[in-house]
C-alpha cells in the first residue's frame, strides 16, 4: 500500500472518531450547549450520522460490520443516555433518524472508500 493511502486513511478514521465525539457531545450535553444550524432537528440528526457513517466507512473499507456496528450503535446508545441528562430526552423517532441517516452514510462512503482507497 502506497503513503498516499495510508496517509488518507489514517486522516479518515481521525476524522470519523472526532467527529463521533463531536456528536457525543452535542448529543448528550444539556439541551443550552448544543449547537444548532437553524435547519429542523431531524435534518441536523440525518447529516450528522450520514457523514459520521461515511467517514467510517470510508475509514475502515475492510471492516463495514466494525464500522456499522460503532455509527449505529451509536445512534442507539446516544438516545438512552439522552435519558440519563434532565435537560434531554430519547425519543424512537429520534434514533430512527439517526439510523436511517448513519446508513445511508454508511453506504455512500463504503463506495467512496474502496475507490479512494484501493491498493
Amino acid at each position: 500500500m502506497n503513503s498516499r493511502v495510508v496517509n488518507l486513511k489514517t486522516l479518515l478514521r481521525i476524522a470519523a472518531w472526532l467527529c463521533l465525539g463531536g456528536i457525543a457531545f452535542a448529543t448528550l450535553s444539556p439541551i443550552g450547549l448544543r449547537p444548532t444550524t437553524g435547519l429542523s432537528p431531524s435534518i441536523e440528526r440525518f447529516v450528522a450520522f450520514a457523514m459520521v457513517g461515511a467517514l467510517f466507512a470510508a475509514a475502515y473499507p475492510r471492516y463495514i460490520l466494525f464500522a456499522a456496528l460503532i455509527v449505529l450503535g451509536a445512534a442507539v446508545l446516544f438516545e438512552l443516555l439522552q435519558l440519563l441528562e434532565p435537560s434531554r430526552h430519547g425519543r424512537l423517532f429520534d434514533a430512527s433518524v439517526k439510523l436511517a441517516g448513519g446508513t445511508i452514510g454508511l453506504a455512500a462512503g463504503l463506495i467512496a472508500g474502496r475507490l479512494l482507497c484501493s491498493d
